[in-house]
């Protein structure tokens, strides 16, 4: 797939790019754009748009990983527009963005349009489903120098809007037959209760402490969920769209590194989310439409792995269309014994990039200091002003006591063990 694209992306005008949730598509795309930038045009070259924040990030990491010479923005409403501003006056040459955000900046003026060559538009079919006609067909009418237009989606069967002047597209469709989904297996747990967090809770204590991410419909069933499931002894967090984005960073970093066996969400989690492979998604509630259901599953069994979809049903809801209730069935009611608890702690660092911080800082920092062993640190992140590190549960207290009075680059900075999501009623 990535080949293929490669070449077309390359040699088309427009190009159609139908591929499933984690099969690579980002680096299909971003590829070719590397060949195609212009070292001496020092202006925003590639426009990439995109549904949610969390994907113009995940983008934006996948880029810098590729290690070119070129610069790179971000800009997504809840982040800060002044240093989008800032950050825009010494011009990237890919610019990626959510369209209500970009737009804002086309409003003010802030980048430069008559260089911006290529559009890419991933996962521009949930682009749509969120309602951003109105500020795509605005940015792409300001694009008048645009000779390649990109089109991504993990979903077929999508009629493609005027707006974007694609027309006749090179089709490359790489989404699978359902039928060759053999590597996912869907299993039934039927619940007595209406209230279905009792068979949750012992699906949960059948997966032998392995990790898996819990679908709901809404967001106040995800916050419950996740909170019952902790008052039970179960390490979950939730994650939804009413969430700051500080707060939903930091629940998909502390289940990215470890720190959170469980993350309970919205579909907003079901596609463009930087997390590991998942073994278990289990479906709360079952979502209205077959796409998202495909989309879920589409977190497990990708490529050559192996993965589980379960489905929590009580008899009173109602039956869905897409889904054949004639699969296995799979009794947990026995099934009590806890899920270990977490092998790692997240851990908050009150300074980031911006303060010319780095991943070998804090690992310098934390095991000369702090007295760590290689073994027991896990993933990094540094953010722009703040960043977050997976240590060893058991050897969080002693890191603290030894690094209390320490400076790190010869600053001091506030360290501490990274407080967990909570209801902002409780905050």
């Amino acid at each position: 797939m990535q080949v293929a694209a490669q070449e077309t992306i390359l040699s088309d005008n427009n190009i159609l790019l139908l591929s499933p949730t984690g099969s690579g598509k980002t680096l299909a795309f971003l590829l070719p754009i590397f060949e195609m930038l212009q070292p001496e045009i020092l202006s925003v070259q590639c426009l990439i748009l995109v549904p949610s924040r969390e994907l113009a990030l995940q983008i934006e990491q996948v880029w810098k990983k590729m290690g070119t010479d070129y610069k790179v923005n971000v800009c997504y409403g809840g982040h800060s527009i002044d240093t989008e501003i800032k950050n825009l006056s010494n011009p990237p040459a890919v610019l990626i963005g959510t369209p209500g955000r970009i737009a804002d900046h086309i409003d003010r003026g802030t980048f430069r349009l008559d260089k911006i060559q290529t559009l890419i538009l991933d996962e521009f079919d949930k682009s749509l489903q969120l309602g951003f006609h109105e500020q795509m067909s605005f940015i792409i009418g300001k694009l008048t120098k645009l000779n390649k237009r990109v089109l991504v989606s993990a979903t077929s069967d999508i009629e493609i809007p005027k707006y974007t002047r694609v027309i006749n597209p090179t089709v490359l469709d790489y989404i699978p037959a359902e039928e060759e989904r053999t590597n996912l297996s869907i299993k039934l747990v039927v619940s007595k209760e209406k209230d279905k967090i009792g068979s949750l809770f012992n699906l949960i204590c059948s997966l032998k402490s392995q990790s898996a991410l819990i679908f709901c419909n809404h967001r106040d069933a995800a916050e419950r969920i996740s909170d019952t499931l902790n008052d039970k002894g179960i390490y979950s967090t939730y994650y939804h769209g009413g969430m700051d984005q500080d707060e939903r960073e930091r629940a998909l970093i502390q289940f990215r590194n470890g720190s959170v066996s469980y993350l309970v969400t919205t579909d907003l989690a079901a596609r463009g989310l930087d997390i590991p492979e998942m073994k278990h998604v289990i479906h709360y509630h079952l979502p209205f439409k077959e796409d998202e259901f495909t989309h879920r599953n589409g977190r497990t069994a990708r490529m050559l792995a192996s993965g589980t979809a379960y489905i929590i049903a009580h008899e009173s809801e109602k039956k869905m269309d897409y889904i054949d209730y004639g699969m296995e069935v799979l009794k947990v009611e026995n099934s009590n014994s806890l899920p270990k608890p977490p092998e790692f702690q997240t851990i908050y660092i009150s300074g980031g990039k911006k303060n010319k911080l780095n991943k070998i800082d804090i690992v310098g920092f934390f095991s000369q200091k702090g007295k760590l062993e290689k073994e027991d640190l896990g993933l990094i992140e540094v953010k722009d002003f703040i960043s977050f590190a997976a240590v060893k549960f058991n050897k969080v207290k002693d890191l603290l006591h030894n690094i209390r009075d320490e400076k790190m680059k010869g600053k001091k900075y506030k360290i501490e063990v990274a407080r967990k999501v909570i209801k902002k009623e409780e905050e």
